[in-house]
């Protein structure tokens, strides 16, 4: 437990750091006039693919890419599809994230409190009610339309699988991809930072609290599934003590820590608790439209099987075919409700 919250509080002050809990920052990102969370995006999941890389070649440990969400609807992916593009939307609604939101709270920043509040009803509903019946229906359409051969049809889970390369090999080469265009941002749109750290550094510190949790963890950073933890207790406690009793609460110890390390931040770096861009002329991300946000960024997460940080920087670090078609939705989705409602 205390490594999950150890974990945590390296992640959040990370975060903090990197001015990316910011919703400033996550609203000009998502109607493209500052690239400030893209940049700090690439360099932390580029560090981190490297980073990944280099401890399974060593053999130090071995992790899973992550497999595809389904819901049995059109595609193997359309899990990944969906739910990131509800997760995009309620980043474009609350200007936050499943995992800034807890950072949001650490920073003191009025919205987290009500996109958190949003969260949590999400978990309950996906918990109590959209979870269970999606994996039913999830069961049945296996069962409805079974393959020829009888046998499990065994997909590509990775980008290397398809190019037909090596791991490692792949991993050099998408670290270099996102170098580059973090280069090419710097020199033709450098993004303004409200961060105590300029965002490619604070990209390495998302890196590090990477390598954090795999040295004392033996896994990969994500926060969505406290919210599922929330809802699982909730429904718990509804059903009766003679229901069986979640087991799982690590993510939720996890983020509690997140919320102490940007709490904690501003008395290593006093500047964390200045900003130092003055806030572009927007109407305030009000109550009603955080919690909104909220259940989007639950609700899209669960469906999706990650968040902005278990697939865009652990399942890309993964080279996990998944997590780049959730990035995809997430950005996608957030760009178009951006766009439509003028946010």
């Amino acid at each position: 437990m205390f490594d999950d919250f150890l974990t945590g509080a390296v992640f959040g002050a990370a975060l903090r750091a990197s001015g990316v809990h910011e919703p400033a920052i996550i609203a000009s990102q998502l109607n493209a006039t500052n690239w400030h969370m893209v940049q700090t995006f690439l360099a932390g999941s580029g560090t981190s693919v490297l980073l990944v890389a280099l401890i399974q070649r060593l053999g130090y440990l071995r992790l899973k890419p992550r497999d595809y969400s389904s819901l049995g609807l059109f595609a193997r992916c359309d899990g990944n599809i969906l739910g990131g593009l509800l997760l995009g939307a309620g980043m474009a609604l609350s200007g936050s994230c499943p995992g800034t939101v807890f950072v949001q709270l650490g920073a003191g920043i009025p919205s987290g409190f009500y996109t958190l509040a949003g969260c949590v009803l999400g978990g309950m509903v996906w918990s109590g009610i959209l979870g269970p019946a999606l994996k039913k229906r999830t069961k049945t359409a296996v069962v409805d339309k079974p393959n020829k051969t009888n046998r499990p049809q065994l997909a590509q889970l990775t980008i290397f699988e398809y190019l037909g390369a090596s791991g490692f090999s792949t991993a050099l080469g998408l670290t270099a991809l996102f170098a580059a265009i973090v280069a090419i941002i710097s020199l033709f749109a450098p993004p303004q930072t409200r961060g105590v750290v300029w965002p490619i550094a604070g990209g390495f510190l998302i890196a590090i609290a990477q390598m954090v949790s795999i040295l004392i963890r033996n896994k990969l950073l994500g926060t969505s599934m406290s919210f599922e933890e929330a809802g699982a207790y909730f429904c718990w406690v509804i059903k009766g003590r003679d229901s069986p009793k979640p087991g799982s609460y690590g993510t939720t110890v996890l983020t509690a820590g997140m919320i102490a390390g940007a709490l904690l931040l501003p008395l290593i770096a006093t500047s964390a608790s200045v900003t130092t861009l003055t806030p572009p002329i927007r109407d305030p991300i009000w109550p009603i439209r955080a919690m909104v946000g909220g259940i989007l960024l639950a609700l899209g997460s669960r469906m999706g099987g990650g968040c902005t940080s278990g697939h865009g920087i652990s399942g890309v670090s993964l080279l996990s075919v998944s997590s780049f078609i959730s990035v995809v939705a997430m950005f996608g989705g957030g760009m178009a409700v951006a766009i439509l409602c003028g946010l």
